[in-house]
């Protein structure tokens, strides 16, 4: 046999093995979804994991997107900037299409870099640092929730107004997020000038004993304390300042409202305020998502379940308007026109942030998170 023969049998050979493998490639739509689905900070990773997959699992029994099916690939970066980088990694070597995540800011900002040399478009329904999007160094992340300058602000107007604290003291856990709410808490307390900030220090995540730092906020005569950073610290936070007999209000921001700090603080909870997206429980879309995921799973959703659900549907939107999943195209999709959600109507600015979400102040009454109209 000539050798020219023998060659074009092998080629076709080897098309018969690539083609197959191929088709099925461009036949399903993959949706990487990154966050701490273990650990301390699973609660704020695991509603929106399961908000993916849920309308996932809807969307393929209908036929799927633009006659593709979806594919979820779940990416545990327990909220750790160091573990988000190879997960980051790990996901775009999968080839997927887009990312929702990462949930934590730091974990956010380590992750962003390289999805951004992919030409991947991320969405997170919690990462609040306000540099990821108005640093304009990451053209490529969107979020569904509003910035931290929004919740610092917030938190230092309900502190001073509403509270009539005079003297703050402002806590945080030294990372991207918890020292960033409290640099702009800060900020707005000094700026408002009805307020006195008279500490303002970090504590060391994981650790046991906070004592030193609650006897200097009572040394300084506080009469509120703001915290940025997580529900774990937070919780024992108040926990020792209960048992120090120290009755000031206490403030936190999103990173405590929710359930892990319910369950973790436990009877100290009672009383304890945060900042956090605002109650949408009446809206339409919203209900419908927690009717679904209630069917589902039998339980109500966590915290960010909402903003999850609401990333997953914009980007659904933006992948049928744009016909496709090509970056140029999901970008205009994204920036194009408003969406439905479970957020409300939403889409975003040239930075990314999304136009149509807002901030609330929760109180912790009957061991559950109210909204303070």
């Amino acid at each position: 046999m000539r050798k020219s023969v023998i060659k074009k049998l092998v080629m076709v050979a080897l098309l018969s093995l690539v083609v197959p493998v191929s088709g099925f490639a461009a036949d399903t739509i993959k949706i990487g979804v990154a966050g701490p689905h273990t650990g301390d900070l699973a609660p704020y990773g695991i509603p929106t994991k399961e908000a993916v997959e849920m309308i996932a699992a809807q969307v393929n029994a209908a036929g799927g997107v633009l006659g593709k099916q979806l594919e979820v690939m779940p990416m545990d970066d327990q909220c750790k900037p160091e573990i988000a980088t190879n997960a980051a990694t790990k996901l775009v070597s999968q080839g997927v299409n887009v990312v929702i995540g990462h949930v934590c800011s730091g974990a956010t900002k380590a992750a962003l870099g390289i999805y951004k040399e992919a030409n991947l478009i991320a969405i997170s329904p919690s990462a609040t640092n306000p540099p990821l999007t108005q640093s304009g160094e990451y053209p490529n992340f969107y979020r569904t929730i509003a910035p931290d300058d929004d919740q610092g602000k917030l938190a230092a107007n309900f502190v001073t107004d509403k509270l009539g604290a005079k003297k703050i003291a402002i806590l945080h856990d030294k990372g991207d997020y918890g020292k960033g709410f409290a640099d702009f808490a800060q900020q707005f307390i000094e700026a408002g000038g009805k307020a006195k900030v008279v500490l303002f220090e970090g504590v060391t995540p994981g650790a046991m004993d906070y004592s030193a730092v609650i006897q200097k906020v009572r040394k300084e005569g506080a009469d509120a304390v703001i915290f940025g950073g997580y529900h774990p610290e937070a919780s024992k936070l108040v926990a020792q300042m209960n048992k120090k007999r120290m009755k000031v209000p206490f403030v936190g921001p999103d990173g405590i409202k929710g359930d892990g700090f319910l369950e973790i603080a436990g009877a100290d909870a009672e009383g304890v305020y945060a900042t956090g997206p605002m109650d949408v429980s009446t809206l339409a879309a919203n209900k419908q998502a927690k009717d679904d995921y209630v069917a589902k799973y039998g339980k109500e959703p966590g915290t960010f379940f909402d903003q999850g659900y609401a990333a997953m549907q914009a980007v659904l939107n933006a992948i049928k308007v744009s016909g496709g999943t090509e970056y140029a195209g999901l970008e205009k999709a994204l920036k194009g026109s408003f969406v439905d959600t479970a957020v409300g109507k939403i889409k975003f600015d040239s930075k990314g942030d999304a136009e149509g979400v807002g901030f609330s102040v929760f109180q912790v009454k009957g061991g559950k998170f109210v909204e303070l109209k």
